[in-house]
């Protein structure tokens, strides 16, 4: 949360009023979180992470609906303010490394069908965790391409 106010006074002193305000929402969305639930908390590190993360999900989700809907103005707008945002979360992980997460997920667990599909999503998330972000749908389809593929049962 430092990180972010730093950054933000450091963008309103350039005067970058795209940063400013995608810093300023970023800080917005950290607070309400905070303030959820029945006592005002401080967020721990991995939490206020979660926040940014979902941030960045709503922006790149706006941006495929301002696409599909014809306004390209728009979603380079949202576009901008999810890459201004994810630059403060950890380094995604890349194909390789949950492809091989997968496979080792689906061997650790002893999976051999798509019955077995929560089993392996719970197992190759809590290794997901370690490694540092995670898309969960990306995820979720490499499970299913896995379960139900040739090499599966």
């Amino acid at each position: 949360m430092e990180r972010l106010t730093a950054d933000l006074t450091a963008s309103m002193k350039a005067r970058d009023t795209a940063r400013t305000g995608t810093l300023r929402q970023a800080i917005a969305a950290v607070r309400v979180a905070e303030k959820a639930g029945p006592a005002v908390r401080e967020l721990t590190d991995e939490q206020v992470q979660a926040v940014l993360a979902s941030e960045v999900k709503k922006r790149r989700e706006s941006a495929e609906i301002y696409s599909g809907a014809g306004a390209a103005d728009r979603a380079a707008t949202e576009t901008a303010e999810a890459d201004v945002i994810e630059a403060y979360l950890p380094a995604a992980v890349s194909e390789e490394q949950l492809d091989a997460l997968v496979a080792e997920a689906v061997t650790s667990t002893g999976a051999t069908s798509m019955r077995d599909m929560g089993t392996v999503m719970k197992a190759a998330t809590a290794a997901a965790a370690e490694l540092g972000r995670v898309d969960g749908k990306a995820l979720s389809q490499r499970v299913r391409q896995a379960l139900s593929g040739p090499a599966a049962g």
